[in-house]
């Protein structure tokens, strides 16, 4: 059956609603429209099913499904957690993973408009793995013990554990009071869990079991409870069930810190906001994994600490110019990512309260990859923040300029991930005048 087919039936039956019916009349009408949606939703199975033939469709969250679908040589379409198919404006199926992600969510928009994590604005301490060999333990994370190895898992690398372990990153100094912790993490089942501490002796980080029950306030990263828990107080505080959100999937798992006040974060979902808690500060960071097993592991990606993250409006009017990381980017892509609501958000309502405040938006990169190729990308995302600024705020376009520097202005080292990371930045520049 063809659209046209599909259009006319549906026009006939609005005709035929629009007049009176008898009770008996009644049963015959939704039967004929139930025939029309079922055909509608046929004829969308097959345009999808002609557009990707042989397509597996995989949930976003679901690393699982992709892994399998290219182990069989079969091509993938995206839905979204119920299942819905995740199309572009013209309603074809996205076989792309990253183009999918930004069709599902914009800044500012959906599940996104509450989020409020601000990353810091000095990396402190970053690892992804790269510089290690598949099958080693990373040579910057100091192991503590269990059993651990970099894997290549889900397109990326990461840190697996196949058994209750430990392990501690080394920071260049004692945590700021201001700091922010990143890293996704996924587990097969829900008895599974781990817990991060910002301060502990070390004597007492020789097994998960025994740190099991100790006390100083950390973050709990569980099936069941995921949050802020302090057995100094009177019992665990602070937690959020998050079933599905790690079990089988990837989840992004978030902390951001400004003193005593702390809060934790799972993809979009703030699962803990506590007023008052001491965290503690020390110059290492340790994580404890319970209850992993060869086939049940555990995945931990990308570690990133950052510290500071000022109020922006209070930089630009002291300095002249301050440092966003923000205002995040699909990779190798100028399309903004939902997670930089926050920071846009922050900055549009800065531009409209300050109606005489002009800016200068500016695209920095490492030095990784062709210099022409950065130079070009850092111009195009500029302009893509700029445009969404006018766009989403109303302001005048002769208010904000943008420009891309490339690798030519680096703050910092490119020998080192922390230093690549802190060149890799958008600055906000006041123009006088």
């Amino acid at each position: 059956m063809t659209n046209r087919h599909i259009s006319i039936l549906g026009m006939g039956l609005a005709a035929m609603l629009l007049l009176p019916v008898a009770p008996a009349d009644g049963q015959i009408l939704r039967r004929l429209k139930k025939r029309a949606e079922n055909a509608a939703t046929r004829e969308l199975g097959n345009q999808v099913d002609r557009a990707v033939t042989g397509a597996i469709r995989c949930a976003l969250s679901d690393p699982v499904c992709e892994q399998q679908a290219r182990k069989d040589g079969k091509p993938i379409v995206y839905t979204d957690d119920d299942g819905e198919l995740i199309t572009d404006s013209e309603g074809n199926a996205i076989t792309d993973r990253e183009a999918a992600e930004a069709a599902k969510a914009k800044p500012g928009a959906g599940v996104w408009a509450n989020y409020d994590f601000v990353p810091g604005d000095e990396v402190l301490f970053t690892e992804d793995y790269s510089g290690d060999k598949v099958g080693d333990f990373p040579r910057r994370i100091r192991f503590l013990n269990g059993n651990m190895e970099i894997v290549d898992w889900s397109g990326a690398r990461w840190l697996r554990a196949t058994a209750g372990s430990a392990f501690a990153i080394e920071l260049p100094r004692t945590l700021p009071e201001r700091f922010t912790l990143e890293f996704p993490i996924s587990w097969k089942h829900g008895n599974q869990w781990m817990r991060v501490l910002f301060d502990a002796p070390e004597g007492r980080m020789v097994a998960p079991r025994r740190i099991g029950w100790y006390g100083p306030p950390h973050l709990q990263i569980d099936q069941r409870n995921t949050g802020i828990q302090d057995f100094q107080q009177d019992g665990p505080f602070s937690l959020t069930p998050i079933p599905g959100r790690i079990t089988g999937g990837i989840a992004e798992v978030r902390l951001m810190a400004d003193g005593n006040h702390v809060k934790v974060y799972v993809g979009e979902k703030r699962v803990a906001n506590v007023p008052q808690v001491e965290l503690g500060r020390a110059n290492k960071i340790w994580f404890v994994i319970a209850d992993a097993k060869d086939d049940l592991p555990m995945f931990v990606g990308p570690i990133r600490v950052a510290g500071g993250g000022a109020d922006l409006y209070d930089k630009l009017a002291a300095e002249g110019r301050v440092t966003t990381r923000g205002i995040l980017f699909s990779v190798d892509s100028d399309r903004l990512r939902p997670e930089s609501t926050p920071t846009l958000e922050e900055i549009g309502q800065m531009l409209v309260d300050h109606p005489e405040l002009r800016l200068r938006i500016e695209g920095h990169t490492d030095n990784t990859g062709d210099d022409d190729h950065n130079l070009d990308l850092s111009k195009r995302r500029a302009r893509s923040a700029r445009q969404f600024l006018i766009d989403t705020y109303g302001i005048d376009s002769g208010r904000l300029e943008a420009e891309g520097f490339g690798e030519s202005k680096p703050v910092d080292s490119n020998d080192t991930p922390e230093g690549r990371q802190n060149n890799r930045r958008v600055e906000l520049v006041r123009l006088e005048g």
